[in-house]
């Protein structure tokens, strides 16, 4: 009797026809909510996270957002890069999707990384 293993993709399924964008530079006063009218111009507002520390609870300082189409999104991407939003000089680009094996979103940054000791 032999079994066949399936590896399970941890990875999320890809949607389509969505695009995630990533905002940085955030003060640590914008909220979400501020984000989402921020954008809504320019399309269809899906989803905003702004990424806490863990430990603090205080935000990092960027955010992903997920419009309703790679077209908004491109738009809201020519858009917003470089404006000004609470007296911060925003960095918008299309997300970058995360490594598996790392955890990062830069594959292999952390892979090679040799210890001084």
């Amino acid at each position: 009797m032999t079994f066949a293993c399936r590896t399970r993709d941890k990875r999320p399924a890809e949607r389509k026809g969505m695009q995630n964008i990533f905002v940085g530079n955030l003060a640590v006063t914008t909220t979400e909510e501020t984000l989402k009218h921020t954008f809504e111009p320019f399309g269809k507002v899906l989803s905003v996270k702004v990424v806490m520390d863990r430990d603090t609870g205080t935000p990092r300082g960027f955010a992903f957002i997920e419009m309703g189409s790679d077209d908004e999104a491109q738009r809201a991407i020519a858009a917003t890069d470089g404006m000004t939003l609470d007296e911060r000089r925003l960095t918008v680009n299309a997300a970058r999707p995360k490594d598996i094996s790392t955890g990062t979103a830069q594959p292999g940054m952390r892979r090679h990384r040799q210890h001084r000791y």
